[in-house]
């Protein structure tokens, strides 16, 4: 029994290695992207954002033909400012040369309240239970589309330094339940987390702060 406890100490203690390098990852991801503003996320969807998600290293599958598989961190705006995060999948989709073989970080911003519903579901497909649309790259980019009206979530990729807007449609959104118990202790509600009625984990702190670092409501708009 000694050895079989140890032993669960040791597996927990892994699985929170591997969840504060994957917020570290995420923090990451988010700080290189705005280290280069002017090919970056536009300041009015940093202003208008109501959810982040950031998939670190999402990777297409070399022995399932069309399979990806990401996992990452989300986190939403709350009146008290953005939520503790809780850890979610990215599955399914076919992007085909766009990701090709290699490793992409992705981005996923839900812009409005439908979104933000959407993102308290515990599962949702992208372009079925919630509309998305590659979103717009540079600082000053404007609506020449209709992502404004249309876009529940907006999403990106970012390969090789290259970040661009990404058709995700196809792809499936789910909480990580495993990960979310590790972190929080117990089947703490997914919606409960994300309203920001939990409070934010000490290893959780940077991710969070770097989200609410960027995703600011802009000066020009007051």
């Amino acid at each position: 029994m000694a050895m079989a406890a140890t032993s669960l100490t040791s597996f927990a203690a892994t699985d929170k290695a591997k969840l504060d390098e994957r917020l570290t990852n995420a923090s990451a991801v988010i700080n290189e992207i705005m280290a280069t503003p002017d090919k970056g996320i536009p300041q009015s969807i940093l202003a208008g954002a109501s959810c982040v998600v950031v998939i670190p290293s999402f990777k297409k599958g070399a022995f399932v033909v069309g399979a990806q598989y990401g996992q990452g961190a989300a986190t939403c705006r709350t009146p008290k400012g953005w939520s503790a995060p809780v850890f979610v999948q990215l599955t399914g989709g076919s992007f085909g040369f766009q990701i090709g073989g290699q490793s992409t970080d992705l981005v996923l911003i839900a812009m409005n309240q439908n979104g933000l519903q959407d993102m308290l579901k515990n599962k949702f497909k992208l372009g079925a239970d919630a509309a998305a649309s590659a979103g717009p790259v540079g600082r000053n980019a404007q609506a020449g589309t209709d992502w404004k009206l249309n876009a529940e979530f907006l999403t990106y990729s970012r390969s090789k330094g290259l970040f661009a807007g990404l058709d995700l449609d196809g792809t499936v959104l789910s909480q990580n339940e495993d990960d979310t118990r590790t972190v929080y202790g117990g089947n703490v509600p997914y919606t409960e987390v994300l309203k920001g009625n939990q409070p934010t984990p000490p290893e959780a702190r940077g991710f969070v702060r770097t989200v609410a670092k960027y995703f600011v409501v802009s000066r020009d708009n007051h």
